[in-house]
């Protein structure tokens, strides 16, 4: 897939607010302080230029933000969890506005969620990927900031070590580096093809 156009169409900040439009979705999700928003500058091809809002203090994104590409989908950047600091009453707002998106949008097609390599997965990772699972939204997951890993590190296999604490298969797992580049080109492939089905079915 070639990026031809990037355009932001709007914020969602309330369940039942209607969508910026009635173009095919893909939402991006993650913790905090995951390098969400790097990731998708880096994807979208704009490591320079910033699309996505990227900032030193986790938690930026406050809202499902919708961004139109090529005219033909919405990339959907989803609000983080954990390490934002803010109330725990502002941080359930966000899981509720998040968890309402995930099962009443029909033009959802896929989620891409992101794990940082350097770490196990947490409890709240596994927790969202089941609920993923239970939606039955097709799922991929990216590692994070692996050009941060030595040589060792990833030679013990740490897609492996995420398939099992996440439950998902190994074809499912993209090693990504917003830095390098590393699996962006992958990312956009599987985006691609779930776009792909969108059009056969």
């Amino acid at each position: 897939m070639v990026i031809r156009s990037v355009e932001f169409a709007g914020s969602v900040v309330s369940p039942g607010q209607p969508f910026p439009g009635a173009l095919p979705q893909i939402a991006f999700a993650g913790r905090s302080n995951v390098g969400k928003s790097s990731l998708i500058n880096r994807v979208l091809g704009r490591p320079r230029r910033k699309v996505a809002r990227v900032s030193a203090s986790p938690g930026k994104t406050q809202a499902l933000n919708f961004y139109e590409i090529n005219h033909a989908f919405f990339l959907v950047d989803l609000p983080g969890s954990g390490y934002a600091r803010a109330p725990k009453a502002v941080r359930d707002s966000w899981k509720t506005l998040v968890r309402s998106y995930l099962a009443g949008s029909d033009m959802l097609r896929g989620v891409v969620y992101l794990v940082d390599s350097r770490h196990p997965p947490t409890a709240g990772d596994q927790e969202f990927v089941a609920h993923l699972a239970e939606t039955g939204v097709p799922t991929l997951i990216a590692l994070t900031k692996v050009d941060k890993l030595k040589a060792r590190e990833r030679e013990r296999g740490v897609s492996r070590g995420v398939t099992s604490g996440l439950g998902v298969a190994e074809e499912q797992v993209v090693a990504s580096s917003a830095r390098t580049g590393e699996g962006a080109e992958e990312l956009l492939g599987a985006i691609e093809a779930l776009l792909e089905l969108e059009q056969k079915a």
